[in-house]
């Protein structure tokens, strides 16, 4: 039985079998992202948390995965890669 994803989730646009996912298609795209980025350091209230921050930037903390893909190179493990001190890239806006 296939599974039907939110719309906030990363895989909502990725095609699905009987039992597995297809090739990964994210939501990303010039439609809903904006090209341009910023800097910005963890703050400690966000440690460990990109569900909080991602609330904070785009009002949806299912959006979590977006922090992470901007910053796949850093963050291996989102939860525990996700540290207070740390300087990330963030997309200036993001609307699903």
């Amino acid at each position: 039985m296939a599974v039907k994803y939110k719309s906030s989730s990363n895989y909502s646009d990725t095609v699905q079998t009987y039992k597995y996912l297809d090739l990964y298609n994210p939501k990303l795209n010039i439609n809903n992202l904006s090209q341009e980025t910023y800097e910005l350091e963890i703050e400690n209230k966000f440690d460990r948390r990109p569900d909080l921050l991602a609330f904070e930037l785009f009002k949806d903390a299912n959006l979590w995965w977006v922090l992470v893909h901007y910053n796949r190179d850093l963050l291996k493990d989102p939860i525990n890669d996700f540290r207070a001190g740390l300087n990330i890239v963030v997309p200036k806006k993001y609307s699903p």
